[in-house]
């Protein structure tokens, strides 16, 4: 069995998302699986994190979102890209998790959410008081993330912590890609508003 594994270690590495999954649908192939835990794993964390505002809820969405893909593995079809698949998986948890918190009457603005020191205005040499800053201003972004509505929410997470084009945003939420435009367009002046009296630039650059 040992031998099997290290025979097939070479096409682990080299399979695209797309075929591992298959051999995951396929024999439940928890190599496979590993795999495509181990490419995404932090891109999902980082998308649950951001729309929950909540590290601790982010990494327990994210594997409750790798417990659900494989769980239902039945039902992947290679239609569209594997990661069009996890994101939409991912999002939907972060939308029931967001409707319980509603519902709950919680309040997650004023949390404090370490995330790593990750902050998007991060340079390769900072001062300490530019690393305050920088910090001081991520938080100022989370805060006002958090308070869009969740359709202009999600497409700035997708589009600018998470890299993705304005079609493939279109793909996972299943708009056209005009609305993602307009949508982001719409996102950015609100954060615009909220950010004025939190900084002292005139815009962020998220």
């Amino acid at each position: 069995m040992a031998k099997s594994f290290f025979a097939r270690l070479p096409s682990l590495l080299t399979i695209t998302d797309e075929q591992a999954m298959w051999r995951v649908k396929m024999e439940a192939d928890p190599q496979a699986f590993a795999r495509l835990v181990e490419r995404w794993e932090k891109p999902i964390q980082g998308l649950c994190t951001r729309m929950t505002g909540d590290l601790h809820r982010g990494e327990d969405l994210a594997q409750e979102a790798f417990a659900r893909l494989f769980a239902r593995r039945q039902q992947y079809e290679p239609t569209a890209r594997f990661s069009t698949y996890l994101w939409r998986i991912a999002l939907n948890l972060c939308y029931d998790e967001l409707r319980r918190i509603q519902r709950r009457g919680e309040i997650s603005l004023d949390e404090q959410t370490d995330q790593g020191g990750e902050t998007p205005f991060a340079d390769d040499e900072r001062t300490p008081a530019s690393l305050a800053a920088e910090q001081e201003r991520a938080e100022a972004v989370r805060l006002a993330l958090l308070q869009l509505a969740e359709p202009y929410r999600v497409v700035v997470v997708l589009r600018h912590y998470e890299g993705l084009k304005f079609r493939e945003i279109g793909e996972v939420l299943d708009i056209p890609e005009g609305t993602v435009k307009s949508r982001m367009v719409e996102a950015l002046n609100q954060l615009s508003r909220l950010l004025k009296p939190l900084v002292s630039d005139d815009r962020p650059t998220l």
